[in-house]
C-alpha cells in the first residue's frame, strides 16, 4: 500500500505541475497541443501556437563563429636541468707570515677589504732593532769602499782589497733588505680584495705560521659546479649562457655562462663535470649555496601550433585546420610542450596554415567557419583559410 500512495502522490504532482506549465507558460502551449494536453486540461489553444510549434530553420545556424593561429617553425628545445653547488671566484686562507704576538687586529667579519689592507700587526720591536744594525753597517760599508777606492789611484791599495770591501758592501746591503723584509712580516696584509671571515684570534693571542689568521672570500661572482649527461658533450662551448635558479631563493633567476668543461666523463655516472660562473653585483649569492642550472640546446626545426589548438580524443591528438573555409581534422603527433606553444609533427599541416584555437566544441568534419579577428570582425569563405585575422 505504501508504494501504491507514493505513485498516486508522484502522478498528481505531475499532472498539477503540467496544469500549471500551460496555464502561466504560453510557449509551452504548443508542445502541450501535440500531446493532446489542451483537451485533456480544457485548454483552449493560443492562435500563435500552430504557428509557433511549426518546425523550420533555427536561428543562427550558419557557419561556426572561430578564432584561429597561424602554424610557424620553431627549434625543439633541449633543455637540462642539474644541480650544482656553488663557491667563491677567489677564496683565501690568511697565514702569519711569522710566529709573534698580535699587537694590532682590523678584522671587520661580514665587510669588505681592498686589497693591501692591515689586517693585522705582530710585536716587531726585534725586528726594528736589527734593521737599525743593518742600516748603520751599510754605512759603515758604504764609507769604507770609498775610502779604498780614493786609495786606488794612489798605489797604496791591492786588488783584493778593493774586492773585499765591495763584497763588504753588497753583504751590507743584502742585511739591510733582510732587515726591511723580517720587519714588514709583523705586518699581515689582506692579499685580495673580498669579504672578511669570522676569527677566533684576538690582540695579544700568540700565532705561529700554521694558524689561521682569517678567511677572505672574493664573491664578485659565485663558480657554479654541476654535472650534465654525456649526450651533450658535443654541444657545450665555453661561454653558453646557463639559467641559475638558487634553491634557497626561488624568486631569483640569474643568467651566466660556462666557464670550465672537465676533460673526462666519470664512468660510473656517465656525466660530465662543467663550471659555470654569474655574476653577482647584487652580493645576493653566498659561497656553499645550492643551485639549480639550466641549460638549453637547439634542435631540428617543427612545426609549432597555440596550445588551445591541440584536441584529443581516443585517436590521439589533433588540431582543426582551416582549408577553403571548412574545418579539416588533421591528426598531430605531439613532440614538446612549451609555456606558449606546442611543437608537433605532421603530415597535413604547413607553416602559415591557420588552425582553429577558440570555438571547437561546435565542429565536425566540413563545417563551415567565420574566423573573427581581434577587434570583433569576421571572415567567411575561402578568405579564412588564407588570412589570419587575429
Amino acid at each position: 500500500m505504501s508504494a501504491l500512495r507514493q505513485l498516486l502522490v508522484f502522478l498528481l504532482v505531475l499532472i498539477g505541475g503540467a496544469y500549471l506549465l500551460i496555464t502561466y507558460v504560453p510557449a509551452a502551449r504548443p508542445y502541450a497541443a501535440q500531446l493532446g494536453l489542451l483537451d485533456l486540461f480544457g485548454i483552449e489553444a493560443s492562435p500563435e501556437a500552430p504557428a509557433a510549434a511549426a518546425p523550420g530553420p533555427r536561428p543562427g545556424r550558419g557557419a561556426a563563429l572561430v578564432v584561429t593561429a597561424p602554424v610557424v617553425e620553431e627549434n625543439l628545445a633541449d633543455r637540462i636541468t642539474a644541480l650544482g653547488d656553488g663557491q667563491a671566484k677567489r677564496t683565501v686562507t690568511v697565514r702569519p707570515g711569522s710566529a709573534g704576538v698580535i699587537t694590532q687586529l682590523s678584522l671587520p667579519a661580514g665587510e669588505r677589504v681592498t686589497a693591501g689592507t692591515v689586517l693585522a700587526s705582530l710585536q716587531d720591536e726585534a725586528e726594528r732593532i736589527a734593521l737599525q744594525t743593518a742600516e748603520l753597517q751599510l754605512e759603515d760599508a758604504q764609507a769604507e769602499q770609498a775610502r779604498v777606492a780614493r786609495l786606488k789611484d794612489t798605489g797604496a791599495v791591492t786588488e783584493v782589497r778593493l774586492r773585499e770591501t765591495e763584497l763588504a758592501l753588497r753583504r751590507a746591503e743584502l742585511a739591510k733588505r733582510q732587515a726591511e723584509f723580517d720587519l714588514s712580516q709583523r705586518q699581515i696584509l689582506a692579499p685580495i680584495s673580498g669579504w672578511v671571515g669570522i676569527t677566533d684570534i684576538s690582540v695579544g693571542d700568540r700565532v705561529g705560521t700554521q694558524d689561521v689568521l682569517v678567511t677572505l672570500t672574493d664573491r664578485s661572482e659565485i663558480l657554479v659546479d654541476f654535472r650534465l649527461p654525456d649526450r651533450v658533450v658535443n654541444k657545450l662551448r665555453l661561454g653558453k649562457a646557463i639559467t641559475v635558479t638558487p634553491l634557497g631563493l626561488r624568486d631569483v633567476e640569474l643568467t651566466g655562462e660556462i666557464s670550465a668543461i672537465d676533460s673526462v666523463i666519470d664512468r660510473a655516472s656517465r656525466t660530465l663535470r662543467v663550471r659555470g660562473r654569474v655574476p653577482n653585483g647584487d652580493d645576493l649569492l653566498r659561497a656553499g649555496m645550492a643551485f639549480s642550472v639550466s641549460l638549453t640546446f637547439e634542435g631540428a626545426p617543427l612545426l609549432s601550433v597555440a596550445p588551445l589548438a591541440v584536441q584529443w580524443d581516443s585517436d590521439g591528438a589533433f588540431v582543426w585546420a582551416v582549408q577553403e573555409g571548412k574545418a579539416r581534422r588533421i591528426a598531430v603527433e605531439i613532440v614538446q610542450r612549451n609555456s606558449g606553444s606546442v611543437l608537433v609533427r605532421s603530415e597535413g599541416l604547413t607553416p602559415g596554415q591557420s588552425v582553429v584555437t577558440e570555438g571547437v566544441q561546435s565542429l565536425r568534419e566540413g563545417s563551415a567557419l567565420r574566423v573573427s579577428n581581434q577587434a570583433g570582425s569576421a571572415e567567411t569563405g575561402a578568405d579564412a583559410g588564407s588570412k589570419q585575422t587575429l
